[in-house]
């Protein structure tokens, strides 16, 4: 009764925020969980959960939603693609980096810039997302302010790949490639390349799967390509030509964030930073 009073003498925007954010949680979103789970794959809340105290983390940047409203009601949007939120120094993200997404990214690298904050990038990216609809968006001048404000952080920066370390967008999440981290590691789960691996047969292997007449010998071809990529970009054997450092337990990832943080040298500011022109 009381939770119902107060819902009544609260301002509509309150309360459509409040809706908002009941949205991205993991227990109002049974079937994105669910689809997860299915392929053996976890949610960054849950992630985030195993490595943080409870009650630890602030959450920043909760009511992002994907930038197709060209072609989907805002409705759909919010209850379909809420962000997984990017958590005070903790930055988690699942599918396409938007433009949206990339600000995000990039106001909260600047918000731990200025407290001094180290920053864990937990990596689960297939890239950024491309296409005429969204480089009306200014997509590239979005995404690159990952890049110049990453280049000038000074705080400790730790990567752990958990899936996909795809494209431009795996090198934003780790500031600016595998080797600036002051650890760049992943799970076995980890998978790496160029661009998403189905994308880059598709566009590769355009001419010899269209000389193919039979459509069934055509998925065949195509199969055992993206089989073979995969098998090339698993982390372990990123690991092995010393592209990352390490391939890690899962269970083993706090412990490796708080040795990176215990063995990160102290730096002496000088007093004297580099100017830059932020591209948005």
């Amino acid at each position: 009764m009381k939770k119902e009073t107060e819902t009544k003498t609260m301002r509509p925007e309150l309360i459509e925020m409040i809706r908002r954010h009941a949205f991205g949680l993991d227990e109002n979103r049974p079937d994105a969980v669910a689809k997860r789970q299915k392929k053996n794959q976890r949610t960054a809340r849950a992630n985030v959960e195993d490595l943080c105290d409870a009650g630890s983390f602030i959450e920043y940047g909760a009511l992002a939603i994907a930038a197709q409203r060209g072609r989907r009601s805002e409705e759909d949007l919010i209850s379909k693609t809420p962000a997984d939120g990017m958590i005070a120094g903790v930055g988690p993200v699942n599918g396409s980096f938007f433009a949206e997404g990339a600000d995000k990214a990039a106001k909260l690298m600047q918000i731990c810039q200025a407290h001094g904050l180290p920053i864990l990038s937990l990596c689960d990216t297939p890239g950024f997302m491309v296409g005429p609809e969204i480089e009306k968006r200014a997509q590239v001048r979005h995404v690159c302010r990952m890049f110049v404000i990453g280049s000038h952080l000074t705080v400790p920066y730790f990567t752990v790949v958990l899936r996909r370390g795809y494209g431009l967008g795996a090198m934003a999440m780790t500031k600016g490639g595998f080797h600036e981290s002051f650890f760049t590691a992943a799970w076995p789960t980890g998978e790496f390349g160029a661009m998403g691996i189905e994308g880059a047969i598709k566009a590769g292997f355009k001419k010899e799967l269209a000389a193919i007449e039979d459509p069934a010998q055509r998925e065949k071809l195509y199969e055992q390509l993206v089989g073979e990529l995969y098998k090339r970009g698993k982390a372990i054997n990123m690991a092995s030509y010393l592209e990352i450092d390490s391939v890690i337990d899962p269970a083993d990832t706090r412990k490796w964030i708080m040795q990176g943080i215990k063995s990160v040298p102290v730096q002496q500011s000088s007093g004297v930073g580099h100017n830059f022109i932020d591209p948005w």
